[in-house]
């Protein structure tokens, strides 16, 4: 009995003394989502759609469509044509990204630009720090860009 209570007492203090987000420089996680984001948009320039789907959380939500696309599955199944032709049609890069200061949940938006570069629309994500420094996306959407008269 008496050997025991230390392997217990050393098995709850795991989680205690290993690094947490909260321990993380704030600059050290945006920077991770940053790099997140690009190795994300990296999927669609390299026609990688595994790649793609590694970043897509499980209970994922995409929003832009008639109906959201629910789940890694559907979002999946949805996207592929995408990744299809032997061009991207399209392309993102993060503008702007921001985490909250519990280091769990991140925002980034930017840029999407069609294949020929010409701006056609912003892009807005939410990510989630999943596991250490594995960070997926949550919730996307995007937004036409309006042509100025």
């Amino acid at each position: 009995m008496r050997r025991t209570i230390p392997i217990v007492l050393a098995i709850a203090l795991v989680p205690a003394c290993a690094t947490s987000p909260r321990q993380l420089d704030p600059g050290t996680l945006r920077q991770q989502v940053v790099e997140t984001e690009r190795a994300f948009a990296r999927t669609m320039a390299t026609r990688d759609f595994e790649g793609f789907t590694s970043f897509v959380s499980a209970e994922a939500v995409f929003l832009g469509g008639k109906t959201p696309l629910e789940g890694k599955r559907q979002i999946a199944d949805a996207w592929k044509r995408y990744y299809e032709g032997a061009e991207a049609p399209f392309s993102w890069e993060p503008g702007t990204v921001e985490v909250l200061g519990s280091g769990t949940l991140a925002l980034s938006t930017g840029p999407v630009r069609d294949a020929k570069g010409k701006l056609i629309g912003t892009f807005t994500s939410i990510w989630r720090l999943e596991g250490p420094g594995t960070w997926r996306i949550v919730f996307d959407t995007g937004n036409d860009v309006c042509d100025k008269p």
